[in-house]
């Protein structure tokens, strides 16, 4: 996680994995993480 900048994002990131939660997102950056995604459409 060390390359993500965004310090709320890695707050998401970090719950959402330990919490075992899904995420809502529209950036493919999260991809890159053990977390359980789900796409939403972007506009």
């Amino acid at each position: 996680m060390s390359n993500y900048r965004d310090p709320f994002d890695r707050i998401l990131i970090v719950q959402a994995q330990v919490e075992n939660m899904t995420l809502v997102i529209a950036d493919s950056t999260f991809n890159q993480y053990e977390v359980s995604l789900l796409w939403a459409a972007s506009s």
